[in-house]
């Protein structure tokens, strides 16, 4: 192949998204004419079979050394059209992404003269930029063939017995003192009302026994450093610390049930429970009530805590259910804000509770339940009937508050140790809500069940199976691949600031000691199979110390200087 730039534009029309508001033959003729442009096309899809094969096909054809896709977001395809130009015989990081959907269609859709204007605009960029792109090589390390797993819960057992399945070791690292996590205090699950025992003491029996699993109980994990495949992390277990060497690590810390202090009579009448304590004080039996108000959503939907807790209302039917079962006579009335049961199962579920009589009675936001007694028992609910219009009185022996979940205590400090992200709530914020569900940004640490968001037991259940399955990616294939696009340090124009190593949210760059005309002194040192090429350490570097691979001030300031 010729040394000489020989450069391929491909651009999408992507059905409407971009083709019905850029004119992209236009777009099309005008890449055909910048320098170093020897090939220009326009395709319907870009990233059907049909778009990539005749990227391959001009590749070949041509001697084409470089190549431009201008279509929509990198996030979900460039991997696919480097990929495609690796099988062409290309080397994947002399191509270049041009996003013409969010960056101009998009956001311009009612300009369509001036949205076509802008996307020559950034093909020209592309084209500048991609002329000064060299190839470059993957980087690679070895797996460490162990997972640590941080969470004794359902999800935490079942992605710990997934991986020892498949013959990995596993550090599963508990903070109480037994296994089960929040679902040892259920009574029963819904919508069998089988016994919770039934279903995770055989769970825990067989994580105990397994000879691939060792249980850390009481034990803390106080530090994590390294990347994926090869993670380190520092456990305090009966006063001692171990070191675990590990090549993942899986997040199912779980969350904790809501306690409602000063709400609706909770901590003042002994008769005001949560559902969690409400089922740990009645195993024994649900008989002996007459008159129960459950009130839903208590410290849910409102402003301090926005989000919905997903399977309140079903754990509000189960024990309505359970002691309607236990006294037919009784009277037992659901205040709800709204009833929650998505699908056949759930709302089959709810049909049951208005055939056996429960009585379900909508309440409003801004008119909560009033919960009326004497000395330390409550007596009876006043409520606003928002379908009726009035306010009704409920005799009340028993009130019972149905609460979410809230994030764990520790997700702060453990968010801190590992680099990876909370949402506003507080609970742990997956990489991407339908692409990557239980992955984090940082590489080979997963996340399930409740420490991730309020889920009922199937599903965290599936989110264990889920993280254990991405886990063990990594350590099936032995080594891990990182892309090629990762900041380098210049060690003669550091001078030592730290800034870099502040601002970096994965922990990639820290200090390391060199030897110079004036002895040993300190500079920062990036560790390339843990950066991921956001570029934060370069444009914050005073002395232009750090560059980013593929993003250089000299190819970046070529596409500024095209811009016009």
């Amino acid at each position: 192949m010729s040394d000489a730039i020989r450069i391929g534009v491909f651009v999408c029309h992507c059905g409407s998204n971009i083709g019905g508001v850029v004119n992209v033959p236009a777009v099309v003729e005008y890449a055909k004419s910048l320098p170093l442009v020897d090939w220009a096309e326009g395709n319907l899809y870009t990233c059907s079979e049909d778009g990539l094969s005749s990227i391959r096909a001009r590749i070949h054809e041509l001697h084409l050394n470089r190549v431009v896709v201008a279509s929509c977001t990198p996030r979900t395809h460039e991997p696919l059209f480097r990929k495609n130009c690796e099988r062409a015989g290309l080397n994947k990081y002399l191509f270049e992404f041009v996003n013409l959907r969010e960056h101009c269609s998009w956001v311009h859709m009612d300009k369509p003269e001036e949205a076509t204007r802008k996307a020559m605009d950034l093909i020209r960029m592309g084209v500048a930029k991609v002329g000064l792109l060299t190839p470059r090589q993957d980087l690679s390390s070895d797996v460490i063939r162990a997972s640590l797993v941080l969470g004794g819960g359902i999800s935490g057992l079942a992605a710990s017995l997934t991986l020892a399945n498949q013959g990995y070791r596993v550090e599963l690292v508990e903070k109480q003192g037994k296994l089960g996590g929040l679902l040892r205090s259920v009574n029963r699950v819904f919508p069998t009302q089988q016994p919770t025992s039934e279903l995770l003491d055989p769970l825990i029996h067989s994580v105990l026994g397994h000879e691939n699993i060792r249980v850390h109980l009481g034990a803390e994990v106080v530090g994590v450093k390294g990347f994926v495949g090869n993670f380190e992390a520092t456990v305090t277990e009966s006063g001692k610390s171990e070191s675990l060497r590990v090549g993942t690590i899986i997040v199912a810390t779980g969350g904790e049930a809501f306690r409602p202090e000063g709400l609706l009579g909770y901590g003042r009448y002994e008769n005001v429970m949560t559902q969690l304590e409400f089922e740990e004080s009645h195993r024994s039996g649900y008989g002996g009530h007459k008159h129960v108000v459950i009130v839903n959503c208590v410290g849910a939907r409102i402003e301090e805590r926005t989000y919905c807790g997903r399977f309140c209302c079903i754990v509000s039917m189960k024990n309505a259910i359970l002691l309607k079962e236990a006294n037919p006579d009784a009277e037992i009335t659901v205040l709800q804000r709204d009833v929650m049961a998505c699908g056949k199962l759930y709302e089959d579920y709810y049909q049951k509770a208005l055939e056996k009589g429960i009585r379900f009675l909508r309440y409003s936001v801004d008119r909560p339940p009033e919960v009326i007694g004497s000395e330390t028992r409550a007596e009876r609910v006043k409520v606003f009937h928002t379908l009726m219009g009035k306010e009704i009185g409920l005799q009340a022996d028993l009130v019972v508050l149905t609460t979410p979940i809230v994030p764990g205590k520790d997700n702060q400090s453990l968010a801190q140790m590992m680099k990876i992200p909370l949402g506003m709530e507080g609970f742990f914020l997956e990489a991407h809500q339908k692409l990557r569900p239980v992955e984090f940004p940082a590489d080979g640490i997963y996340v399930a069940g409740t420490a991730r968001y309020p889920a009922d037991i199937p599903d965290c259940i599936g989110q264990g199976f889920a993280a254990a399955a991405k886990a063990a990616i990594p350590m099936a294939m032995g080594r891990v691949v990182n892309e090629a696009f990762v900041s380098e340090v210049n060690p003669e124009r550091c001078s030592s600031c730290g800034r870099c190593i502040e601002v970096c949210p994965f922990g990639a760059v820290d200090w390391a000691e060199v030897k110079g005309p004036q002895g040993v002194r300190k500079i920062a040192r990036v560790n390339p199979a843990e950066c991921k090429g956001c570029g934060l350490c370069a444009s914050s570097c005073l002395s232009g110390a750090i560059g980013l691979a593929g993003s250089t001030d000299e190819q970046v300031l070529s596409a500024i200087a095209n811009l016009n």
